[in-house]
């Protein structure tokens, strides 16, 4: 599954820890985590599910200087910040995008559009408040199309009753 989310939040925030939650659901149920392998959600997503003894696999990019998070299992090196985002996009079987600022919510729009012209048909599961509210304020307008793969989730638990087996 690919968790996309801010690179920002500190350890002690409500974010990280909804984040750590998701991961270690993950990891329990099987699914593989994959992220941007940096810090914040992508840190709190892969050590949730490592700690739960689920694998990891971080796509990061030679454009940005910072390493890879210690909870990696895998990562792969993207030449590009583009490339980076199809290789994310490739890599998973559902999209869970928490919390974020302008890399997420180009992650989210950018699933959403694919899965609006049929090129993927894959959940987008929004799990950020910050993203719930934007969602809400867009999606009220009549030119913005929504489908049947974008749920808004209320806990980290309902993930689990939309991903694929």
């Amino acid at each position: 599954m690919t968790v996309f989310g801010s690179g920002q939040v500190e350890p002690v925030s409500r974010e990280y820890q909804d984040a750590f939650a998701l991961g270690k659901l993950l990891g329990q149920n099987g699914y593989t985590v994959c992220n941007g392998g940096y810090g914040g959600i992508m840190e709190a997503s892969a050590r949730g599910a490592k700690e739960a003894g689920g694998n990891t696999l971080g796509i990061t990019t030679a454009e940005f200087s910072a390493q890879a998070n210690a909870w990696m299992d895998r990562v792969q090196i993207a030449p590009t910040w583009r490339e980076r985002l199809f290789r994310l996009i490739e890599q998973g079987d559902a999209y869970i995008v928490c919390d974020g600022g302008t890399g997420t919510f180009t992650e989210l729009f950018v699933v959403w559009e694919m899965t609006n012209k049929k090129l993927i048909q894959k959940p987008i599961l929004i799990a950020g408040s910050f993203c719930k509210k934007a969602l809400d304020f867009i999606s009220g307008h009549k030119l913005v199309q929504t489908n049947a793969y974008l749920k808004q989730i209320k806990n980290m638990e309902e993930v689990l009753q939309y991903l694929p087996k």
